[in-house]
Formats: C-alpha cells, sequence, structure tokens
C-alpha cells in the first residue's frame, strides 16, 4: 500500500471512529446537563485542567516522540528497535504515572480547596488520579500504531473508551436514583474511570497479541538508556510545553469563576456560565475538529518521513493543500454555529447562553481547526520549541483578557480572548511555516469561495425552514434538517474544490 493511501485510509478510520465517539459524547454531554446541571458540570471542568497537568508531567510529548522513531524505525525495516523504544517509553511514562497519581490522591484536598478554590472537587481528583497510569499506558500504545500508520486499534480504543464512559456514568445515575442521592459530577468522573480501565486493557491485550506473534521478548531489550535519551531529547520540549500549558490552562480556569465573582456573580453563578461554556458550548465547537485531529495524528509521522527523505516539495504541497482543507471545513462550521447557533442551545441543551456562546464562538472555527494541523506539521519538522513558544503567546492572551477584561465584560470578555488567542496563534504557526518551507496559498479559492457558498447555501435554507415549519414538524427535526440542507448546498457548490484522487500527490 502507498504511504498516500495508507495515509487516506488512517484518515479516514480516524475520522470515522472519532466521528462516532464524538456524536456519542455529544448526546452525553447533553445527557449531563440535563442531570446534574450547568453548575455540576462547571466543577467536573475545574478539575480537567489539573487531570491533564498530571498527564502532562508522565506522558506529554513520550506520545508524539514514540510514533515519531517508531515511524522512521518501519521505515527502516527495523521492528526490533521500534519494539524497543516502545517498552523503554511505556515503562518510563508508567513510572512517573504512578509517582503523579500517588500526589494528585495525597494532595486532593489542598488542590481542591486551595488551588481550585471549590472543595467540591475533591472526591473528582481522587477518582480521577486513578486514571492516570490507565490513561498513559493507552497513550504509548496507541503511539506504537500511529507510528505505523495504523489506526484501527487507538480508533476503536477510543470508541470502546467513550461508549463505556457513557454506559458507566448512565448506570451510576441510576444507582444514585435509586438510593436517593442527587446526580452530581461524581457520576462523570467514574465513568472516566471506566473507560480508561477498559481501554488499557484493551491495548495491553491487542499489543500483547501483537508482539507474541513477532517473537518479540521484553529480556531481549539491551541498553534501554540509550532509546530513553533518545525519545527524551525529542520529548522535553514537547513535555515542557505541555506541562507549562496546562499549569497556564488551570490558572485560567481558576481565574475565570473568580474574575466573574469580582464583577459582581456569586458562586453559583459563575460556575454555572462557566459550565455553559466549557461543558456545553465548546464540545460543539470542537465537534468538527474531529476531522482536523485525526488529520494531524496522521500527518506528524507522514510530515516526518518526507523530511527524513528530502522531499520538501511534497511537503509544500501538503501545507498547501491542509489549509485549503481547514479553510473550507472552518467557513462551512461558522455559518452553521453563527446562524443556527441559538436553535442549539435552546434546543439541545435548554439554554439561551448556550445558544449566544455558540454563535459567538463560531468565527474561531477557521483559525481553531487550521491551528491543530499546523502545530502538528510543525512538529513533524521537529519545530518543538517554535510551538511551545506559539502556544505560551495564545494562552498568555487569554489570561490576559481574563484578568482584565472579564469583570468589566463578563464572559464576553473572555470569548474576546479566545479569538484574539487563535488568530495570533496561527498567524505565527503560518509564519514559522513559511519560513521552513515555501508553500503556496490563493486566497480568492480558499476563503472567498468557501465563504460565498456557505452564504448562499444558509439562504436557501431559510424558506425551506419556514416550510418545515409550516409542515408542523418538531422543532428538533426542523433544526437537523436545515443544518443538512446548508451542508449538501455547501458541499455541492464547493465540488470543484474538493480535494480528489486525480489531483493528490
Amino acid at each position: 500500500m502507498s504511504r498516500k493511501k495508507a495515509l487516506l485510509i488512517g484518515t479516514f478510520i480516524l475520522t470515522l471512529t472519532g466521528m462516532v465517539s464524538r456524536i456519542i459524547g455529544f448526546f452525553y454531554r447533553i445527557f449531563l446537563s440535563h442531570t446534574i446541571g450547568a453548575e455540576q458540570l462547571g466543577i467536573f471542568q475545574l478539575v480537567s485542567p489539573v487531570y491533564s497537568m498530571a498527564l502532562a508531567v508522565c506522558s506529554a510529548g513520550i506520545q508524539t516522540s514514540l510514533s515519531r522513531f517508531i515511524a522512521a524505525k518501519t521505515a527502516e525495516k527495523d521492528k526490533t528497535s521500534a519494539l524497543h523504544f516502545l517498552v523503554t517509553g511505556t515503562v518510563f511514562s508508567f513510572l512517573l504515572a504512578l509517582v503523579s497519581a500517588f500526589l494528585l490522591y495525597y494532595f486532593s484536598v489542598p488542590v481542591g480547596t486551595v488551588f481550585l478554590g471549590e472543595p467540591r472537587t475533591i472526591p473528582l481528583l481522587q477518582v480521577m488520579a486513578c486514571s492516570i497510569p490507565l490513561s498513559v499506558i493507552h497513550s504509548c500504545i496507541a503511539g506504537w500504531y500511529f507510528g505505523q500508520n495504523k489506526t484501527a486499534v487507538p480508533s476503536l480504543c477510543q470508541l470502546l473508551e467513550q461508549t463505556v464512559r457513557v454506559l458507566s456514568s448512565y448506570l451510576i445515575y441510576l444507582i444514585f436514583l435509586q438510593e436517593g442521592r442527587a446526580p452530581s459530577a461524581l457520576l462523570a468522573a467514574l465513568g472516566t474511570l471506566a473507560g480508561d480501565v477498559v481501554s488499557c486493557l484493551f491495548s495491553l491485550i491487542v499489543i500483547h497479541l501483537e508482539t507474541s506473534r513477532l517473537g518479540y521478548r521484553i529480556h531481549t531489550l539491551t541498553n534501554p538508556g540509550n532509546y530513553l535519551k533518545q525519545l527524551l531529547l525529542l520529548a522535553y520540549p514537547l513535555m515542557a510545553n505541555r506541562i507549562f500549558m496546562s499549569l497556564l490552562h488551570s490558572l485560567e480556569t481558576i481565574l475565570i469563576p473568580a474574575r466573574l465573582q469580582a464583577g459582581g456573580m456569586n458562586v453559583s453563578e459563575s460556575l454555572s456560565i462557566y459550565g455553559v461554556l466549557t461543558g456545553m458550548t465548546m464540545p460543539l465547537i470542537f465537534f468538527p475538529s474531529t476531522i482536523t485531529n485525526s488529520v494531524s495524528v496522521m500527518l506528524m509521522p507522514d510530515v516526518a518521513r518526507k523530511q527524513a527523505s528530502g522531499n520538501r516539495s511534497s511537503i509544500a504541497a501538503t501545507i498547501s493543500q491542509t489549509i485549503r482543507f481547514c479553510m473550507i471545513l472552518g467557513i462551512f462550521s461558522l455559518g452553521i454555529f453563527f446562524f443556527y447557533g441559538n436553535s442549539m442551545g435552546i434546543l439541545l441543551f435548554r439554554s439561551q447562553e448556550a445558544g449566544n456562546f455558540l454563535r459567538t464562538l463560531a468565527f474561531l472555527c477557521p483559525f481553531l481547526y487550521l491551528d491543530s494541523t499546523l502545530s502538528s506539521i510543525l512538529t513533524g519538522l521537529g519545530k518543538t520549541k517554535a510551538v511551545f513558544v506559539q502556544n505560551i503567546s495564545g494562552l498568555g492572551i487569554r489570561i490576559a483578557f481574563v484578568w482584565f477584561a472579564v469583570p468589566s465584560q463578563g464572559i464576553k470578555g473572555y470569548l474576546s480572548g479566545l479569538l484574539a488567542s487563535e488568530i495570533l496563534t496561527t498567524f505565527l504557526r503560518l509564519t514559522s511555516l513559511y519560513r521552513e518551507v515555501h508553500f503556496s496559498f490563493y486566497a480568492v479559492p480558499a476563503l472567498l469561495f468557501p465563504a460565498g457558498a456557505m452564504l448562499t447555501a444558509a439562504g436557501c435554507t431559510f424558506p425551506v425552514h419556514h416550510l418545515l415549519d409550516a409542515l408542523g414538524l418538531p422543532p428538533l427535526a426542523v433544526l437537523f434538517l436545515d443544518v443538512g440542507t446548508a451542508a449538501f448546498l455547501y458541499l455541492f457548490l464547493l465540488r470543484p474544490l474538493l480535494p480528489s484522487n486525480s489531483s493528490a500527490r
């Protein structure tokens, strides 16, 4: 199978399973918003940056580094060295994960009460601490498959994890009701733990079967320090990036409710708004990024291979095609969330605030989706330090807006900071890439054609909307038909711009 075909198939598998997983997660968020409410959802979201920071300490950069080295060794047909990298990276990350899990569990009380300023996060931190070693193992094994452009196992694992998480949360919800307990954020944390347990076991079983078939034994590993040194040389900038970013993101998470309260809100109101934004609105905004995330995962090792072979023209073509694709997706998402955001917020989450946030955050989409793919390409080119500086710059702007704008403008100040941050980060990534590889960019087909197609598609749905309304269809059905009609017309109008096998390099 050619590399191009393997890349397309891998991206398709990741996108398909990722889309199914996001759909499940989408309904899961609706379930949580209806059962535990916006305030409890906000409490659960407070824990996420701390959990991410603990994961960053033990696995950030290791998966990416593993994927890059495994891709190189696979290209050299050196399967044994690739397996040595996998074992060394996984053992190292797992040992760090055990330490991180212990520290988070042991210090959950001061972290919850002092650092997060919310004692109700303590039991959530303790549950999430148990997930860290499990998540690390799964992450490293996924790096093995991504490095070989094999996405079936990580995709199936992701889907299995999400399914178990949702079913477990629902089961715990029923137990809470039976015991007369009010549903809380704890059911979401326990669901996350259950999903990590199953995905970890599944990954271990699959990799054991594969290594047994290859006849590999751990005792054949010699000089693990050399493999670890190579992994860490590439991973440490990514690790520093993720740790520092997690620290800043945790600071941002803590500051948003605090600065909202400084503007006159009480604790419950500030947590509710934070819950609506991060637990309802942002998952919808990130929903289309399933596609760009899949592309990003496959791009990094592919760009690394092209760089190793000196194929700079192919890298330039990849960058140009990536920008064009992300703009087509981003402008479509902008139109959907802007024109139908209010209806989505009210019908899906029973929240007018969610609808208002969706319309405002719609303008993030083109920059948000492009940002992740450009970051992956830069990482594949080995520009991890540049990615680190760019990320810090973007998050620094967001924190500045939280501190200075939120007390006077409310949550709108933070939304403005998000947009300014994404614009700056995308511009910096494009500049770094252009200095490294001169790629072409044509504004008319990449920006104006998609914008015109989206406006035309949205305009054509208005008479369709009134017709469906007149027929007495349920509002939710009308919404889905409106979005579906707009998507069909948009793709139809942009047929000449869509990638085709004939134009693929």
